[in-house]
């Protein structure tokens, strides 16, 4: 009954996209010396995450769909923005470091709503 409440997916869901996009930040990073690297993002979280579930992208059960994102797969990078080095490189270290921040405060952002929700339902459980 308490596992299908859309608060609990959701927080779980941005708790994983802060995570993947952390990671993405991480590759960025690691790569700010490679020649021709172009620095990659993942979409806002609001972008992928509809009001309703009409307004939802669209998802696939199988890989061999066309269409849709497989549940557990990170979401398309796209390439950010950005001026590049002379040597063709495109990461922006301090642009890495601001994208990192965002990401902790959104992965932070989840936790406490994901423990509010749960203190909210153990407070009506108890009464």
């Amino acid at each position: 009954m308490f596992e299908n409440l859309d608060i609990f997916k959701m927080s779980a869901a941005m708790a994983k996209h802060a995570g993947q996009r952390q990671a993405v930040i991480a590759q960025n990073v690691a790569n700010a010396d490679t020649p021709n690297y172009v620095a990659r993002d993942l979409p806002e979280f609001a972008s992928f995450y509809g009001q309703s579930d009409m307004g939802r992208a669209q998802r696939a059960t199988r890989a061999a769909h066309l269409n849709g994102v497989v549940a557990g797969q990170p979401a398309p990078m796209h390439a950010a923005p950005g001026d590049g080095s002379p040597n063709g490189n495109q990461v922006s270290l301090e642009t890495e470091l601001l994208n990192s921040v965002s990401a902790k405060r959104q992965h932070d952002r989840a936790l406490a709503i994901y423990k509010s929700a749960l203190s909210v339902l153990r407070t009506t459980i108890r009464k």
